[in-house]
């Protein structure tokens, strides 16, 4: 006579290369497999993989690394004042004021995303020349050349004001770096420059300032 297996033991049986269960119904778990996260790894972390202000990985670019490296450190400071330049068009998005808040309101955010997509273009360019990327806020306050707008709400023209100037502190850095790269032969970081950032930042500057012209409103004069 068979025994009956208890109610609470589990066994395992294979049929056609898939394991079952039976019995109390146990759930199966793969001991290989630790499902607990390794948490705090930052405490005891060992020597970056790369530090900043260096370039390592040589893709066939065509490039020596004296050129990537000379490219890499323009560019994270043009990338560090882009990031201000982004934060400083957010800022004048929430608090800008007055008759003109729906388009400024508008323009500004617009503007914003603008922004947005050229910090991501200059920091793929960066990695594509084996640089590490300024990244955190702590780190770009620190290398900004864009002087810090005050937490406070401004007037609209010098919300505009401050907009205009960080613009130009960019346009600045963007000639320095076509002439640059065009000299050191790095097309792709001249291209950038110019076809990119400088475009997008001159466009910028006319839309704003156009804010700023004391024409009439209401009466023709």
């Amino acid at each position: 006579m068979a025994t009956k297996a208890s109610p609470k033991t589990a066994t395992k049986t294979a049929e056609k290369g898939v394991t079952k269960m039976e019995g109390a119904g146990l759930p199966q778990t793969n001991a290989a497999v630790n499902v607990q996260p390794l948490l705090n790894q930052q405490l005891k972390a060992p020597e970056p993989i790369q530090r900043f202000g260096t370039v390592s990985q040589r893709l066939p670019v065509v490039l020596t690394d004296e050129v990537r490296l000379d490219s890499v450190n323009m560019l994270n400071q043009l990338l560090a004042d882009t990031m201000v330049l982004r934060d400083l068009y957010k800022k004048s998005h929430w608090q800008v004021m007055g008759p003109t808040f729906y388009q400024l309101h508008l323009l500004f955010d617009a503007h914003y995303e603008k922004q947005s997509e050229l910090v991501d273009t200059i920091a793929e360019r960066i990695q594509m020349l084996g640089g590490v990327t300024v990244a955190l806020a702590f780190d770009v306050a620190e290398m900004t050349s864009i002087p810090r707008a005050p937490r406070d709400r401004e007037e609209v023209p010098v919300m505009i004001s401050r907009l205009l100037q960080a613009h130009q502190i960019i346009l600045k850095q963007c000639h320095d770096i076509a002439k640059r790269a065009a000299d050191t032969g790095d097309d792709g970081t001249n291209d950038l420059a110019v076809s990119d950032v400088m475009r997008e930042n001159e466009q910028e500057v006319w839309f704003v300032s156009e804010h700023l012209v004391d024409a009439p409103l209401l009466r023709a004069q």
